[in-house]
């Protein structure tokens, strides 16, 4: 008999050791494993023997759409596996959307990656959460970057909850996300969304699927404005669910498999590179930033809701790359309730943040010239106004070289008003004896 309350957990697993151990330890935490159906796009070499060596029952096996599918069962729990090869891989996206389609209607939905682990009865703690944002809110979600794991290390695990925020925007106009810890009575609404945690009613995989063609960069902000625009409230766990393997310097990564040399001897189609091109002018046309925009299909917005009061809520502009004060100052607002600022505020407040790591050789920076007495290092806007100043000394210039790259990287932060943006960067070194030495000049 099927339980009363069921979950549906989508993974998206790239040739991730920490599959198994992912999903042995989310089966023995979970309070009711005979609710879980875990669906996996598992992207490896298709030798299904490790889930067999793993303790897991095949129950059956099929092929749908020229790719084998799987079933296994695990503690009670359903295990539903699509086998791809990774060559024929797509992307984060496109994995999460092939896992999507074994959806059964389940009660609520998980969505994490492949390398995880779990409190004591996650599933029931997760879901009690969500039951008491149903009591305010018709459509909540819970979404944040969990604390992080080590799997080397698995006793010394984080033990901070944190919130979504604003970092920058990309070089596509994209904004890109960071982290801040806070403690809460109870879960606080955010703006943003985290893929590799996404915990919602099972509609949520209806309305807002997974578009296949983003690739990876720009999911986040793509899911959250189109879960905003469906309706949907994103909040922030206030108690930790689940940890998550950040470090994975040593892992298999799709643009190290899908890379120029794998398509020049046909291993695959495209290069990582030329789906990510596709894929940012995709979240470009979302975020209305295309002149030419691509079709979004069944991956567009919602109507309960516009992009335009997506933007007012979080704080920011995409076209003008602006935001407000509040977003980037102290208190990191990444939601603003109805009404937190006047129509004129929205329009004259907003300043662009600027943040950026400006590159050096060894030969343009002589720091080790004797006579120096410090360097300076100046932004300046089109109309050569100085916008940001910093002042080194050659012992603090040392500190910025990185040494795998073989150069300097000076860090910019600052922000300026929207119609003042950084056009040029100056280094210039201040000597002892001669005074100004020879302008370095760099790009914005």
């Amino acid at each position: 008999m099927r339980p009363a309350e069921t979950l549906f957990v989508s993974i998206a697993s790239y040739r991730d050791p920490e599959l198994i151990p992912t999903l042995k330890d989310m089966i023995a935490n979970a309070a009711h494993p005979e609710a879980l159906h875990i669906a996996i796009c598992w992207q490896h070499d298709e030798d299904i023997s490790l889930f067999i060596d793993a303790g897991m029952t095949l129950c059956q096996s099929y092929i749908h759409s020229n790719n084998n599918i799987f079933v296994f069962e695990y503690q009670s729990a359903r295990i539903t596996i699509l086998s791809i090869h990774y060559y024929h891989s797509h992307g984060a996206c496109w994995a999460r959307h092939k896992a999507e389609q074994f959806y059964n209607d389940e009660t609520w939905f998980l969505q994490i990656d492949s390398h995880c682990r779990f409190i004591h009865n996650w599933d029931s703690e997760a879901i009690a959460m969500m039951k008491s944002l149903q009591k305010r809110c018709p459509k909540p979600i819970l979404s944040t970057y969990p604390p992080s794991y080590n799997p080397a290390d698995e006793a010394n695990r984080s033990a901070f909850i944190s919130r979504l925020t604003f970092r920058e925007f990309s070089p596509e106009g994209l904004p890109m996300l960071s982290s801040t810890t806070f403690s809460a009575d109870e879960p606080p609404r955010c703006g943003y969304l985290a893929g590799g945690l996404i915990f919602a009613p099972g509609s949520f995989v209806l309305e807002v699927p997974n578009d296949p063609e983003i690739f990876f960069a720009g999911e986040e902000i793509a899911m959250a404005a189109r879960a905003f625009t469906h309706g949907y409230d994103i909040h922030t766990p206030n108690k930790i669910l689940l940890w998550h393997f950040y470090q994975r310097s040593d892992a298999n990564k799709i643009w190290g498999d899908h890379n120029n040399k794998a398509k020049e001897n046909g291993s695959v189609d495209l290069a990582w590179w030329e789906r990510d091109k596709v894929s940012k002018k995709r979240v470009r046309s979302l975020l209305g930033l295309e002149s030419s925009p691509s079709e979004p299909g069944a991956y567009g917005h919602g109507k309960a809701r516009t992009l335009a009061e997506f933007e007012r809520r979080i704080g920011v502009h995409f076209c003008s790359q602006t935001v407000m004060p509040d977003v980037v100052g102290d208190a990191r607002l990444s939601y603003f309730p109805d009404r937190s600022y006047s129509e004129s505020d929205w329009l004259e407040k907003r300043i662009h943040p600027n943040h950026k790591k400006i590159q050096f050789s060894k030969d343009e920076i002589s720091h080790h010239h004797a006579d120096i007495h410090r360097w300076h290092f100046g932004a300046y806007c089109a109309n050569n106004v100085l916008l940001k100043k910093i002042i080194l000394t050659p012992e603090e210039l040392e500190k910025c070289f990185v040494s795998q790259k073989g150069i300097y990287e000076i860090a910019f932060s600052f922000t300026s008003p929207p119609s003042v943006k950084p056009s040029v960067i100056r280094g210039c070194p201040f000597h002892r004896q001669q005074g100004w030495g020879e302008v370095v000049e760099k790009k914005w």
